[in-house]
């Protein structure tokens, strides 16, 4: 295990870059051709496997900017896919949509609850060859965000949190969940630049409340190689509950004292990490 402290911006190891996120369409036109030294064969260099990342809760597509940037700048095409926060089923099924696009081998990469959907949306899927999973969820079958969250203590999430009810199509009532404004820096950003995470509150993605409590159903860790950030200043998934979940699924992991927004503070570490898993992927 690789242990980062301080607020350093520093590569635990390897080289990596940043920049932009809104440019999936591209990523879907680069997968499977970008080439570089990912390794070579007698037919000459092999391509690079295309990193698709999958958002978490009260964030989007954006979230991944700085660390979109620094994989283009190294040569590897890149999807960041965009969650529906609806439940981790139908999310994976959703995400599985984006997988079944891309040509070529796969490096699948999860925050937060976005960790909950790709466990799900790898299973038994040959092209991802890794994942990656950034202060998330790595659940076992039965388990869920919400109970994990509470397995040790630590998050401060629930108070910070401003529920939304509201009626379906269908007649029932539903709940979503977003970050209050004014506490989402505390809770979710805290070393992100004041002016930065403003804008992240005010664009936040709610999540809903019944996705949190939705039990797992596969976890693809248990056959797909596995790397996991561990972010020790993070008030949403307690670090006891990630050092759990990254032994039990005999992941690699970086430790960082970083907020739960590790992708945004930390986009050359994160970066680093993720082309690592993709080295690995190369025989």
């Amino acid at each position: 295990m690789v242990s980062i402290r301080g607020g350093r911006k520093r590569v635990v190891t390897g080289v990596v870059s940043a920049l932009t996120a809104g440019l999936a369409l591209g990523a879907f036109t680069l997968s499977g051709t970008a080439e570089g030294t990912a390794g070579t064969g007698e037919a000459g260099p092999r391509p690079r496997p295309t990193v698709v990342l999958e958002h978490g809760a009260f964030a989007d597509g954006s979230s991944w900017n700085g660390v979109i940037a620094a994989l283009r700048a190294d040569g590897y095409p890149v999807v960041a896919a965009a969650n529906p926060l609806r439940g981790p089923a139908s999310d994976a099924a959703a995400l599985r949509t984006v997988l079944d696009h891309v040509k070529g081998p796969e490096i699948l990469v999860g925050h937060s609850y976005g960790g909950n959907v790709i466990s799900a949306a790898a299973t038994g899927d040959a092209q991802v060859k890794a994942l990656v999973y950034v202060a998330a969820f790595l659940p076992a079958p039965g388990e869920s965000a919400l109970e994990l969250t509470g397995r040790y203590p630590g998050s401060t999430l629930p108070g910070a949190l401003d529920p939304v009810t509201y009626s379906q199509a269908d007649g029932t009532t539903a709940t979503d969940l977003y970050i209050q404004q004014d506490k989402f820096r505390h809770q979710f950003a805290a070393d992100v630049p004041a002016d930065r995470a403003a804008l992240m509150a005010a664009a936040q993605r709610p999540v809903a409340q019944s996705a949190l409590e939705e039990k797992a159903t596969s976890a693809a860790w248990r056959t797909i190689p596995s790397w996991d950030i561990v972010t020790t200043r993070d008030l949403n998934i307690p670090v006891a509950v990630q050092r759990y979940m990254a032994e039990r699924a005999h992941a690699r992991t970086t430790e960082v004292a970083a907020s739960h927004s590790v992708a945004v503070s930390h986009p050359r570490l994160v970066a680093d990490v993720i082309e690592r898993a993709a080295r690995s992927t190369v025989h």
